[in-house]
């Protein structure tokens, strides 16, 4: 299941106050919090405004996408960092830079086997012996990077330990059809990869290789047996994956 390669990148006291210094300090603390208010709401207002232009464009964003994106954007989840939310009900990625804004959407193939947790040391199994059951798309908080694959070809890493990433659709088998499968008006056909995110090769290149260079990176994958609040908790998960020096691609 993974391919060895070698890694390309390296990873003194107090004071009284006077009255008029008193009336000062509470003049400027309201007006820090009117400042927060405002930002607040500006953020909410840029993310309704991304999110509408996707909607127009056919793209429409799921309210358990919507939850989770609100939620990274008023807790500062991503930590400052690029982040990508990755839609498994309905089979969408959408990529939001690091001060959330969102820069675009797409469709994925996802994992065969519906569930939330990758089987135990399934990264260090052949992928011949993978059974059907056992190729699921994990949920979670995941600390991603870029890097290559066996030949060369640059991948986002997701979990080091399962071999997840998200990639540009490969060819696969004939029967597998990935690319009628990601074109199709359906989310229905797009379960087929071993547990990797396929994405179309344009969304990856103008997208996510754009959004995830030179940084480190934030990937929410929402879960599909329970709600996503509950899954997160909506409290900081961060997984650091350990340094692993092989990647596949699937």
């Amino acid at each position: 299941m993974r391919s060895h390669i070698e890694r390309l990148i390296r990873r003194g006291g107090p004071r009284k106050r006077s009255p008029r210094a008193s009336l000062v300090l509470a003049i400027g603390v309201a007006f820090l919090l009117a400042c927060s208010a405002v930002g607040a709401a500006t953020e909410t207002g840029a993310f309704a405004a991304s999110a509408a232009k996707v909607d127009s464009s056919n793209q429409s964003i799921s309210p358990e996408v919507r939850r989770v994106a609100s939620w990274v954007s008023d807790s500062k989840d991503n930590r400052g960092m690029p982040y990508l939310l990755v839609d498994k009900v309905n089979a969408r990625v959408f990529v939001f830079d690091a001060h959330g804004e969102l820069k675009g959407a797409d469709a994925a193939l996802l994992g065969m086997a519906k569930g939330d947790r990758s089987a135990a040391g399934i990264g260090d199994r052949k992928m011949s012996s993978i059974r059907p059951e056992d190729r699921t798309t994990p949920a979670g908080r995941f600390k991603a990077s870029l890097d290559h694959d066996v030949h060369g070809v640059e991948i986002l890493v997701i979990d080091y330990a399962a071999s997840i990433s998200l990639h540009a659709v490969v060819k696969g088998t004939p029967l597998e059809r990935r690319a009628e499968r990601l074109a199709s008006a359906t989310s229905a056909d797009n379960r087929i990869s071993f547990g990797c995110i396929n994405v179309p090769l344009k969304f990856y290149k103008t997208v996510v290789s754009p959004t995830f260079t030179h940084t480190f990176g934030i990937v929410y994958i929402l879960p599909e047996t329970s709600p996503a609040s509950a899954f997160f908790g909506f409290h900081d998960v961060a997984i650091n994956p350990p340094q692993r020096d092989a990647l596949r691609a699937e």
